[in-house]
């Protein structure tokens, strides 16, 4: 409260992210990593989960990335600014939005990093109040199962054929066909998958 009251956020974090610190920063330099592996002709992608994607310098980053050759997968629920899948512009980004039962509200971005995945948590959606009006943390996750959990569960979003909606430039939000021979419902999956590991 001090903090916020005095507008002073303590510095130097080892692991952290925060905001209104170098939030941005941070993840300019994450994206920018994946831009060099892709530039030098290596694998390069990243994969976020966001409620919206708002920020306008984010947006344009993606789109820098996208055109060094990153392969960039969003998981969108709400607001989404970035517009995917234009030649010349944003070809290597996709867009789903999934709505069900349960409300989405979980921040996750993973980036390759030349096969060392790193994957972060954050109270933070990706839009300008995020980044500089707010006190908000992100934080990586340095616990290989845990990670491992969390991707198998990004992994279901992504496969998602029931309730995922593609954003296109067409925002006509047609549901999320794939190549799987069977119906996958993310939050179903993800219901069963916790329910069979953890009982």
């Amino acid at each position: 409260f001090k903090a916020l009251n005095n507008k002073t956020v303590a510095k130097d974090f080892k692991h952290l992210i925060v905001s209104p610190l170098d939030s941005r920063n941070k993840i300019y330099d994450l994206i920018n990593r994946e831009v060099k592996l892709a530039k030098a002709g290596k694998p390069a992608y990243m994969i976020l989960k966001v409620n919206s994607l708002a920020d306008e310098g984010i947006v344009q980053k993606l789109y820098d990335a996208s055109n060094a050759g990153v392969k960039i997968q969003l998981i969108v629920r709400g607001i989404c600014c970035l517009v995917p899948g234009i030649a010349g512009f944003s070809e290597n980004i996709t867009v789903i939005s999934i709505v069900d039962k349960f409300l989405e509200h979980a921040r996750v971005f993973i980036f390759g990093n030349s096969g060392k995945e790193e994957m972060f948590l954050s109270s933070a959606d990706l839009m300008s109040r995020n980044f500089e009006h707010r006190v908000e943390v992100g934080f990586p996750i340095l616990d290989e199962e845990v990670k491992q959990e969390i991707r198998d569960i990004i992994d279901f979003q992504l496969q998602d054929n029931v309730k995922a909606r593609d954003i296109n430039r067409l925002n006509n939000n047609k549901y999320h066909k794939n190549r799987l021979n069977r119906k996958v419902r993310a939050q179903v999956q993800t219901y069963n998958y916790l329910k069979n590991k953890h009982q």
